[in-house]
């Protein structure tokens, strides 16, 4: 009896040593291809954060919508069912925190400079502070950079968009700019957007050319206007009870990873996205079109009004602090 009891107690023993051997497992799912930015600053993470903790944690990258759809993702965050997102900004808008929308105004940010005032500034971290009554951490900001439109037609002038059927992301503010354009907004998940170029089911779509490239967009669409009109970024989130449960170590180690992630992913975005304009540009598939100087005040001219039509959504202050604090830093 004395022997039952004592090989019972190893056992338990035993197994509790090897749970507490066990890597910390982080579910990091994702969107896009890992070719892209985020696919690639994505995998540093891994990369950096299992070096870092000296393999106590285990990164597993789920790129291109494998595990969820970007509309899916939030919730399977906030359920615990992964541990890691990287979702674009203009998704908390639907979550309820609708001051992230402001990153969809039309060229509110002038350069990149003017953004990074915003995003490392303590605008950006209080944005972030928002989502914690979500169940959700902010860690950082991540690029990818100023947005194309495409089509199968040539859209040179806000005239040129009426009626066009164009894709966006689930944000108000996108629906009120492409209807400020005259065109006709479609919600799609990202991962339905070639498909429904391809099928006609939308006539165009608006991203950085880096996404557009990867998803193989340019093989559907004959015409890229070089519009620059918006910005596409990602916030990288964590479940916050898990990040709260994580040991203190363990912790400031992810930080570190995170931070030098970070750097790595902001290097890499500008030159991702010539890189791309430049390989759809080669396969001869699609007509590049940079709108002149004129032109593109008649774009301001339309867009513009969105930022005032937006400020009782979005907040006034916010838009105006956002402005003001992007002018200064041109």
């Amino acid at each position: 009896m004395k022997m039952k009891s004592f090989v019972v107690a190893l056992a338990a023993t035993l197994s509790l040593n090897a749970w507490a051997q066990a890597p910390i497992v982080i579910k990091f799912s994702h969107v896009v291809a890992t070719d892209t930015p985020k696919g690639q600053a994505a995998e540093r993470f891994k990369e950096l954060a299992e070096k870092a903790t000296k393999g106590r944690v285990k990164v597993e990258v789920y790129p291109n919508s494998q595990l969820y759809k970007d509309k899916e993702e939030l919730e399977a965050l906030q359920l615990g069912a992964v541990q890691m997102l990287a979702p674009s900004l203009a998704k908390f808008g639907p979550l309820g925190v609708k001051e992230f929308e402001a990153f969809d105004l039309p060229y509110i940010f002038p350069t990149k400079a003017a953004l990074y005032s915003v995003t490392e500034g303590p605008i950006g971290k209080s944005l972030l502070q928002k989502l914690e009554p979500k169940g959700i951490t902010g860690l950082a900001y991540w690029d990818n950079g100023f947005k194309v439109m495409s089509a199968n037609k040539q859209l040179r002038v806000p005239a040129d968009f009426r009626g066009q059927k164009l894709r966006i992301q689930s944000s108000k503010v996108l629906d009120a700019q492409m209807r400020a354009l005259g065109a006709n907004p479609q919600v799609l998940a990202f991962s339905e957007v070639y498909q429904a170029l391809q099928t006609g089911v939308v006539d165009g779509t608006e991203n950085p050319p880096s996404n557009m490239f990867t998803q193989k967009m340019h093989e559907v669409q004959k015409h890229v206007t070089l519009s620059n009109h918006g910005y596409l970024g990602y916030a990288v989130i964590v479940n916050k009870k898990f990040w709260d449960g994580l040991p203190a170590d363990i912790r400031t180690s992810l930080t570190t990873a995170m931070r030098d992630a970070t750097t790595f992913e902001k290097a890499i975005a500008q030159r991702d996205n010539d890189m791309a304009l430049e390989a759809i540009k080669k396969t001869g598939k699609t007509a590049i079109y940079t709108p002149t100087a004129a032109e593109q005040a008649e774009w301001r001219k339309v867009l513009l009004p969105v930022h005032k039509q937006m400020e009782s959504r979005i907040g006034a202050e916010l838009i105006g602090s956002i402005n003001k604090t992007a002018a200064a830093a041109k």
